[in-house]
């Protein structure tokens, strides 16, 4: 079995910053790409921020500049660091992770969600 949980997120005003965690736990050989996404309610869900296993990065237009997504493979573990927030970020954020536990392919892996708003 493979668990993902975030953490980090909350209420913050706006210009203010948030840093989210997502760690990875259970049955993994191996993690490929690992990413934030968020959702706001009635709208579809959107990347914000990934990284490959080897490092590389890719961001939303909205992200850049502002957020800064890094990984640590010995922990497992992905974060979003969130700098100048504005309302507009105001969303659920998931962590997604590609995760090989063996057999032939790898399998994606969705945490539970954490809310963050950004007051104006």
């Amino acid at each position: 079995q493979v668990q993902v949980v975030e953490s980090g997120g909350g209420l913050v005003q706006a210009g203010g910053s948030l840093r989210l965690s997502c760690a990875a736990s259970g049955s993994i050989i191996s993690i490929n790409a690992m990413g934030w996404y968020r959702q706001v309610l009635g709208k579809q869900r959107e990347l914000v921020a990934g990284i490959t296993s080897g490092g590389s990065t890719n961001y939303a237009d909205s992200a850049k500049g502002r957020f800064t997504i890094s990984r640590d493979n010995r922990k497992n573990t992905v974060y979003l660091q969130m700098n100048s927030l504005k309302p507009e970020d105001t969303a659920v954020y998931y962590c997604n992770a590609a995760i090989y536990s063996g057999g032939t392919s790898l399998k994606t892996y969705w945490g539970q969600g954490t809310q963050v708003t950004v007051s104006s």
